[in-house]
């Protein structure tokens, strides 16, 4: 695996506040910062949350989650520990070191392997891409490369398993009219980047989509997508399949 397509310990801020909450049951804050947002943080404890604590979206997920199954963006690895305690067999990867390390210590089946990697050549029964999933999508633009990507992954009748969010209600007025720029680039396309104690990371990109939007893409890609749940807070499950 090329070094470029994973983190190094030094700037890994997030494995940084996993790895201390892991060995001391503490962390300090996790800053999260934005060119188009006030400055937010993550509360470290949620990362390890169990599965009655989860959101619906994500015990639906959970529960509809089958096979062989691949957890994306894993971090502590609290949906493979729950899929573990379902009695299901998940692989767990990161692009996090530490994460890593913490869910091999947690016993979980783990790897530091980034989505995008070509030579990650496994197949499986069931992508499971949670907390915002459509994040590492990063664009609108890279969404053929994704979908190439889940293509080359999912076993013959496999699905990803996928949440997001609809930012529309930042911008809506109380009249119900959206404040956005249709000349801008699509307004759920942020800039983060994060800072745990005296670590800090790179910026990257991360995408919020609307279920029209994911569900255009997804057929101009040769899939198909089905909302499974909405939740209270405009976010959505949802199901890819081929087409």
């Amino acid at each position: 695996m090329s070094e470029e397509m994973v983190l190094k310990p030094g700037g890994d801020p997030m494995g940084a506040a996993i790895m201390d909450y892991h060995r001391s049951g503490k962390a300090d804050v996790l800053r999260v910062f934005s060119p188009d947002f006030d400055e937010d943080e993550i509360p470290v404890a949620d990362l390890f949350r169990e599965y009655d604590e989860m959101p619906q979206v994500e015990r639906l997920a959970l529960d509809q989650a089958e096979g062989m199954i691949l957890d994306v963006g894993a971090g502590s690895g609290c949906h493979s520990m729950a899929l573990k305690r379902m009695g299901k067999k998940a692989l767990a990867i990161d692009i996090s070191p530490l994460s890593v390390e913490v869910m091999k210590e947690r016993g979980l089946d783990a790897a530091m392997v980034n989505f995008y990697d070509p030579s990650f050549d496994a197949r499986f029964d069931t992508v499971l891409m949670l907390m915002n999933g459509t994040g590492i999508i990063g664009s609108l633009e890279n969404m053929p490369v994704f979908f190439d990507r889940i293509r080359q992954l999912l076993n013959p009748g496999g699905s990803v398993l996928i949440d997001s969010s609809d930012l529309r209600y930042l911008f809506e007025e109380e009249d119900g009219s959206l404040m956005i720029d249709l000349a801008d680039e699509y307004y759920g396309q942020l800039v983060y980047q994060m800072q745990y104690k005296d670590v800090s990371g790179e910026e990257f990109d991360w995408l919020y989509v609307d279920f029209d939007t994911l569900a255009y893409y997804a057929e101009e890609n040769g899939f198909k997508a089905e909302i499974l749940m909405e939740g209270e807070h405009y976010d959505y499950l949802a199901r890819l399949t081929l087409a």
